[in-house]
């Protein structure tokens, strides 16, 4: 599979707060938005299956 750098502009405040975010998980920032990027993309793709599901047994 690889590895890719993703490079990413942000704000001062927003960077402070994932600093504090990861680091009461002992994570550092790119490990943090890492699982969050992960974490996000899974719940997109279940809710893609949940609905899929729905979908072939006609309770939507």
């Amino acid at each position: 599979m690889g590895t890719h750098v993703l490079s990413m502009r942000i704000d001062g405040d927003l960077l402070d707060r994932l600093r504090h975010h990861a680091a009461r998980r002992g994570m550092t920032v790119q490990d943090y938005v890492l699982r969050t990027l992960v974490r996000d993309d899974f719940d997109e793709r279940f809710k893609a299956a949940v609905d899929e599901t729905e979908k072939f047994y006609g309770l939507t």
